[in-house]
């Protein structure tokens, strides 16, 4: 061995002698006898560094896994006997192997299993059970094996190939007929032996049997003296939480409904007896969490089987299985109600199953209303924060809560399907007795009354938020609720759960303010004070700004009398920051932009004559305009990079700003109704400037092009003076992920106005044409992956923009470049079709040349093009999908297939009987193509209904 390389091994060795281990190791997987030196070092104990084993560990498992079949008889028989003579030598060392070489060794071992146990080694486990014996070193090694060996043949979250998985299927049918017997043997006396003297043997053993439940038959486990014994574990301290998940994984194995029926009910007795139902005397909450996931398997199986019966028409079982789980139901309630989480949630699944039980029986019994009843209070005392919760830096707890809470929702959900008036009684309950005295009420209850209201909208579920109508009773208790958390003052509390609560709630049922509207003042008042759009915390300024837009836009009919209002009360947040000022604004950039959308959607939807409407626009937009100039010099002489960043961005903002107030509009048509043309043309000349700046293009070019978008719906045949140049300025200096973004403004062109834009499409063809090209064929690394999927892209945004021309009828602005630049173009569609393994593009490049042959191909076609019909787009259509690399398993290969069907059927439509006969007398028999092939081609082309071809294509 290469004693220098070994040194690298060691975690604290420098980075050279780091990238010499990796190396080593490499040479060595690929050298046909190192394998032999470390079978070798590791038989003999040469090395006594761990990390060298280890490695030698590692390279056994590479020859085992990947080279295995390249090995002689004689090879093979060494590599069993190395690792035998290692097992050997563990039972004798002083000192045992630390974990992480115990874990790989037993992998090895596990993979050799796999590889040998068929065919070579059938005594697999008699050999390793005959060296090992009851040794307690040997015995952690056989149960790490064991392990290894289950996630082998049984980890769902391993990949195996098919021939993998048969493999595996037929291993366990072997094991099962001839040692698994023995093995549970081997496990009861593993048990019998270490439980009162070694836990961690014991707990590893019940491990093993947890894991292999699920496989094996189960009445190896499930019998007297196995269950006896795992129910004495659980009243050993160091054991009960292994013993409590082995219990699981028996009570979760498929079986027979009534006997698992009796399986439960036998467990449930015998734990019931022993004290364990009594969840209060019990302090350690780490074995409680396993006993609620054990209470929750055991609950969950006995309604499968309740369920399975049922189905059976067996009545008198099922009615059995329904007694067992009712009788659960108090164990259950405790564990829900438990203060930790942990336990609660494991219990909820059993819950939840329960209420599906009840909402299918037509009539429930006092004592399951009682129940329901308490699922409900114990749903309403668990969603409440409680006071660890830091909401100003929320971490993993915090996370774990907002799952929890999600989990209870859906509870809550499934209480209002089996008995919605008592949930909206209870709730109503406690909303009103909490709003009563918020002021001296903690903020966590205040909180979870407000969220209950806000819950009932999602567990009470009506179409188009009509919450305020229909049934009656349920109309007016939710109206009650709104009406008191709207003049209760509660938007006051000094808590920020609460505020957030406040806005959410209020957002969720703007229909009530339709009925109510004398309430919306205030509820402004709220989002524009120190409550909302002002707050102290970052956070509820920023959310409140999303939701104000919200409440606004929903309401904008009753919003008239308040719109001047609104909009000077607004003033400061609509400031542009910028850089220099020092001054932090109350939002960021991100949060201004509802605020901008919803000073458009107040002007616009307002009932004001257009000329109040154009002013108001103008007083929104103007001040936007002005900072954007000053900024734009001020970047032009900027020298410092960040300086020129954080200008850039700041412009970026004003672009942003405007577009997002043009979302109010659907069309011109209201654009003009407003008489807003006008800003919005002087917004355009003001920004189109940027482009021309050399500094920080990328993102400069961004906002102004989503501003073009937005124009071209707003303003339409306006904004058509500044495109050309607008594009020329686009199209300078460029790079991919630029021109991908700039083909679909050019493409949205070309769509809307079709011919009004040909004179432009004409002129800019080549120029973008060229840029295209120059960056396709820039030279890239080999194995640069992100360069690769960038000119995939473009390529695909290209053959885009080919189809967007001509499927607008304007193909004539490819006919008009020139005879030579015409060939370029369709030599590259022909090179898309056949030569990239890119379905997409493909499937585009096909529906090209279906176009092409339909305008040019007939008689009358452009000089030269039927000649370039048979010389290149025929053959594309069978060279394209004889490639290997076409793969009709994939969706988008099977389209791209199919356009290639049209292309060929609209040439045969074009061209006649000459198609037919081109491909009988030259094209087929060139390939190759038996005849009585070309015959059945030919016939199902010549077929009226395209699928017919289309189908034989395919097959």
């Amino acid at each position: 061995m290469d004693e220098q390389a070994l040194l690298g091994l060691n975690p604290n060795a420098d980075s050279d002698f780091r990238q010499r281990a990796l190396a080593y190791f490499e040479q060595l997987k690929i050298s046909p006898d190192a394998w032999q030196v470390c079978a070798e070092a590791l038989a003999q104990r040469t090395y006594s560094d761990d990390h060298i084993k280890f490695f030698c560990f590692q390279v056994l498992e590479h020859q085992v896994k990947y080279k295995y079949s390249e090995l002689t008889t004689v090879q093979q028989q060494l590599i069993r006997e190395t690792l035998i003579s290692w097992l050997q030598a563990q039972m004798l060392n002083p000192q045992p192997e630390k974990t992480f070489i115990r874990n790989k060794a037993a992998q090895v071992f596990a993979l050799l299993f796999v590889t040998e146990y068929l065919t070579k080694w059938p005594k697999f486990f008699f050999d390793i059970l005959s060296v090992v014996d009851l040794n307690p070193r040997g015995v952690d090694l056989y149960l790490r094996i064991l392990m290894a060996i289950d996630s082998e043949l049984v980890d769902r979250d391993v990949v195996h190939t098919s021939e993998e998985a048969r493999r595996n299927t037929l291993i366990k049918d072997t094991m099962r007929e001839q040692c698994i017997p023995n093995l549970v043997e081997s496990w009861y006396q593993i048990l019998q032996n270490y439980q009162y003297t070694n836990s961690e043997v014991t707990c590893q053993c019940l491990e093993v049997v947890g894991a292999y439940v699920s496989w094996i038959d189960l009445s190896l486990i499930a019998n007297d003296r196995f269950i006896n014994m795992l129910l004495g574990h659980m009243s050993i301290e160091v054991l009960r939480e292994e013993a409590c998940d082995c219990l699981f994984e028996i009570v979760n194995k498929g079986m027979d409904p009534v006997d698992k029926m009796k399986l439960v009910e036998s467990l449930c007795q015998v734990l019931q007896s022993a004290g364990f139902f009594s969840i209060d005397q019990e302090e350690d909450v780490d074995f409680l969490a396993r006993f609620s996931k054990l209470v929750n398997g055991m609950g969950q199986s006995l309604i499968v089987s309740w369920t399975k019966l049922i189905k059976n028409g067996d009545i008198k079982n099922a009615q059995e299985a329904l007694q067992a789980i009712e009788t659960k139901v108090a164990l259950m309630l405790q564990l829900l109600i438990h203060e930790d989480d942990d336990i609660s949630s494991n219990i909820i699944g059993f819950c939840y199953d329960y209420l599906h039980i009840l909402k299918q029986l037509t009539v429930l019994s006092d004592q399951q209303k009682a129940n329901v009843e308490a699922i409900m209070l114990a749903v309403m005392k668990k969603l409440t924060y409680d006071e660890e919760y830091n909401f100003e830096n929320e971490g993993e707890d915090e996370a774990m809560f907002v799952e929890y809470r999600k989990q209870l929702k859906l509870l809550l959900d499934r209480l209002a399907q089996v008995s919605p008036e008592l949930l909206l009684a209870s709730v109503r309950r406690v909303f009103s007795s909490t709003l009563q005295n918020w002021q001296t009420t903690r903020f966590m209850e205040v909180e979870v009354a407000i969220r209950l209201l806000y819950m009932l909208a999602e567990a009470l579920p009506v179409s188009h938020g009509a919450h305020f109508s229909g049934d009656v009773s349920k109309a007016s208790a939710l109206q009650d609720m709104m009406r008191t958390l709207v003049t209760s003052g509660v938007s006051s509390y000094q808590h920020t759960s609460v505020t957030l609560e406040f806005f959410e709630t209020v957002v969720r049922y703007e229909k009530f303010f339709t009925v109510e509207p004398q309430h919306i003042p205030c509820v402004l008042m709220a989002f524009l004070d120190h409550r909302g759009l002002r707050h102290s915390s970052a956070k509820v300024r920023s959310r409140t700004a999303y939701l104000f837009s919200r409440f606004v836009k929903s309401l904008n009919k009753q919003m008239n009398p308040f719109i001047e209002d609104i909009l000077n009360r607004i003033q400061d947040l609509l400031e542009l920051s910028p850089p220099e000022n020092g001054y932090q604004s109350l939002l960021s950039s991100d949060d201004q932009l509802f605020i901008y959308e919803t000073a458009g959607v107040l002007i616009v939807n307002s009932e004001y004559p257009a000329e109040r409407k154009q002013a108001l626009m103008r007083n929104l937009l103007t001040p936007l305009m002005e900072k954007f100039k000053i900024l734009l010099e001020k970047l032009m002489l900027a020298q410092d990079e960040e300086r020129q960043a954080s200008l850039a961005d700041c412009l970026n903002h004003a672009v942003g700003f405007a577009s997002r107030t043009s979302k109010a509009f659907s069309n011109k048509q209201t654009v003009k109704q407003c008489g807003c043309s006008e800003v919005y043309l002087d917004c355009l000349q003001t920004f189109l400037p940027a482009l021309s700046c050399p500094l920080q293009k990328d993102i400069l070019r961004s906002g102004v092009r989503t501003f073009l978008h937005r124009m071209i719906i707003c303003l339409e045949e306006e904004v058509l003076p500044f495109i050309p140049s607008a594009s020329e300025h686009m199209l300078k200096d460029c790079e991919a992920k630029d021109l991908q973004e700039f083909i679909p403004l050019i493409n949205q062109i070309t769509a809307k106005f079709k011919i009004q834009v040909s004179p432009f499409l004409q002129q800019m063809f080549m120029p973008l044409l060229h840029a295209i090209f120059e960056v396709l064929l820039r030279p890239a690394e080999e194995n640069d992956q992100s360069a690769a999927l960038e000119k995939q892209m473009l390529r695909r945004s290209y053959f885009a923009f080919l189809q967007t021309v001509t499927g607008s009828g304007m193909s004539e602005v490819i006919a008009n470049q020139g005879a030579e630049n015409v060939e370029r173009v369709l030599v590259t569609v022909i090179q898309g079709a056949v030569e990239y393994p890119d379905p997409i593009a493909q499937k585009t490049c096909f529906i090209i040349l279906s176009k092409l042959v339909e305008l040019w191909g007939g008689k009358d076609g452009p000089v030269g093009f039927a000649d370039f019909v048979y010389k290149h787009i025929v053959p594309a259509c069978f060279l394209a999908p004889l490639k290997q690399t076409f793969d009709l398993a994939d969706a988008q290969t099977v389209l791209a297939l199919s356009e290639c069907a049209v292309t060929l059927k609209t040439i045969h439509l074009k061209r006649g009987p000459e198609c037919v006969q081109y491909l009988q007398q030259e094209y087929l028999p060139s390939l190759q193509v038996a005849p009585e092939i070309i015959q059945e081609f030919c016939q199902a082309l010549q077929q009226p209904d395209a699928k017919v071809f289309k189908n034989y294509l395919k097959h």
